[in-house]
């Protein structure tokens, strides 16, 4: 984690890119865990696949770039978790294939690797297959009515209220006995996760800060112009991938900005369009657009709010 400041300026050599790495490793297990509870052979060979398939990519565009390997600082494998995390547990496996290499190859590799890319690579990936197999990652590429697992048997709950109006209870929401993609199911798994990387200064508390306000905020306004809705402020905070977002996928370092004040500005943004997409568009839910979206505005974030040196124009 970066932060911009007036001097004097003081560092810790202990925080590293490889123990950042290590540290999202470990913020992100008990999202792994739920989801290998709940979505079963599903979540673990989707999550084998893209975790292979990232490390693949990154030795053979490393390889190709003739720069030293970088497959010991862990920061292929956590892509390939996140992006795991982010599909369906029902979608083929060349998705997951396809979707590694798109993030390592075309979102990280060409900028030139890593700490230069300026899009998350884990959404640039998923982004991609959403476009090319719309099918897998549509509605109804998360439901398996033959399966033995409950979960996919199911519609995802924005699904459910989006295309039905049925609310799934809150309690469901928060444990992540639901169906959706492998890590966005429980929101206390996000939590315990999340908060693990803010108290280790390895996420920024600001970015989920400004995700959940905005979130609260509108999502409030919402309940009050509708006083009889049905989903409410907690359905949409617990719901769908705002949490998983909000702290494994909005707080990449290198993608977001780099003051205090743009971290919250960047997080807000991301909840106010996450809203946006889930009440207006066809999409149930609007995590990726969102980060994507505002990764394309860090740099104007930066501009506005890195403090300017004395004298400086």
């Amino acid at each position: 984690m970066i932060h911009v400041a007036p001097s004097p300026h003081l560092s810790n050599t202990a925080q590293t890119t490889r123990r950042m790495m290590i540290d999202v490793l470990i913020g992100l297990a008990p999202v792994v865990g739920v989801a290998v509870y709940v979505f079963k052979m599903y979540a673990v060979i989707q999550l084998a696949t893209c975790v292979v398939s990232c490390l693949a990519a990154e030795a053979l565009f490393t390889r190709m770039r003739g720069n030293k390997m970088t497959l010991c600082d862990f920061s292929a494998a956590v892509t390939g978790v996140i992006l795991a995390l982010s599909l369906p547990g029902t979608a083929p496996w060349y998705v997951g294939v396809i979707a590694a290499f798109v993030a390592i190859g075309i979102a990280k590799a060409i900028f030139g690797g890593i700490g230069m890319n300026l899009f998350n690579p884990a959404m640039v990936g998923r982004a991609f297959v959403m476009i090319a197999f719309a099918s897998a990652l549509g509605a109804s590429g998360y439901m398996d009515a033959g399966s033995a697992v409950d979960a996919i048997t199911q519609a995802t709950p924005l699904t459910a209220f989006k295309q039905g109006g049925i609310t799934t209870p809150l309690s469901a929401l928060f444990w992540g006995t639901t169906n959706g993609s492998l890590g966005e199911t429980s929101a206390i798994a996000c939590l315990i996760g999340g908060l693990y990387l803010c108290l280790r200064r390895t996420a920024s508390w600001e970015i989920p800060t400004g995700v959940i306000a905005a979130t609260v905020v509108l999502g409030g306004i919402g309940n009050l112009v509708c006083p009889g809705a049905q989903w409410t402020v907690l359905h949409h905070l617990l719901g769908g991938a705002l949490l998983f977002g909000a702290f494994f996928i909005a707080t990449d370092p290198v993608s977001s900005p780099l003051t205090p004040k743009g971290k919250f500005i960047f997080g807000a943004g991301t909840g106010a369009i996450i809203m946006l997409l889930r009440v207006f568009s066809g999409y149930p839910e609007g995590v990726m657009f969102a980060v994507l979206l505002m990764n394309a505005v860090t740099p104007l974030i930066n501009r506005w709010t890195i403090p300017r040196p004395l004298g400086g124009k």
